[in-house]
């Protein structure tokens, strides 16, 4: 391992020597790529869920309520009823070093690192670990085609690398070129803002497949609830969600 990892920190610490990057969170020193634009004080200083948090168990919003693990299954915000998939997970809150390296990743085509293996875990907990194919959100062609990339494609792209679930980025199309969600725009003209907006040309590809969509950030749902609606309609069994970040609370934490 002192091997491998040796070649990796000197370089880090050569190119923090002649490049220095400046966290984008703090403004301190980025010492490894690894981190991405933030430093490993932030990282170590924002909010991602573990095992241990008690989260509604469809929309995955934080709770303080210390539950036994049994009882875990039943918490409901009763905020998501009416959303179409069937649970959304999120690596951590929409704060500090995941907030920049999501900024980040509509600028650049590049996922940090450090958010590949945050992705896996998340994943990997009940109830998304039960997806059997990864479907990114798409962006439509027009967007696609100002910003170059779209960012929740190549978080699946990664994901889909790290977990080896197949990955289709055909069968949905984005066909209305929504207004950007702007903020303090509240959650019903957002949902208002995606009717519709997404269409299925490969059924069959969906059909009976337990699909986990990809996304950058759950603000409210809307867009994600959207798709899955599509999905659901041309013959997913069931559809989860999968996100970097989601919005912090209203009344914050």
């Amino acid at each position: 391992m002192l091997l491998t990892t040796l070649p990796s920190t000197l370089y880090d610490a050569a190119l923090a020597l002649v490049y220095p990057q400046a966290c984008a969170v703090c403004g301190g020193s980025v010492e490894s790529r690894h981190d991405g634009v933030a430093c490993v004080a932030c990282w170590n200083a924002t909010r991602v869920f573990t095992d241990d948090d008690t989260l509604c168990w469809k929309c995955g919003s934080f709770t303080r309520a210390n539950v036994s693990e049994e009882r875990k299954r039943s918490i409901r915000c009763g905020q998501c009823d009416e959303d179409s998939f069937a649970a959304a997970r999120a690596c951590g809150f929409y704060e500090g070093a995941l907030r920049a390296s999501v900024l980040e990743l509509k600028r650049e085509p590049h996922v940090a690192a450090r958010l590949a293996p945050l992705m896996l875990a998340a994943q990997k907990r009940e109830p998304t670990n039960s997806a059997n194919l990864i479907i990114p959100v798409p962006l439509h062609s027009s967007r696609e085609r100002e910003r170059g990339f779209n960012q929740a494609a190549l978080l699946a792209r990664e994901l889909a690398r790290l977990s080896r679930l197949p990955l289709d980025e055909h069968s949905v199309v984005r066909r209305v070129h929504t207004e950007r969600h702007r903020a303090g725009m509240d959650a019903r003209a957002r949902r208002e803002s995606v009717a519709d907006a997404f269409a299925i040309r490969h059924a069959d590809a969906i059909a009976a497949k337990r699909v986990l969509l990809i996304d950058d950030v759950f603000t409210t749902g809307a867009t994600v609830s959207a798709c899955a609606a599509a999905l659901s309609a041309a013959g997913a069994e069931k559809v989860f969600v999968l996100t970097i970040a989601r919005a912090l609370p209203a009344s914050g934490l």
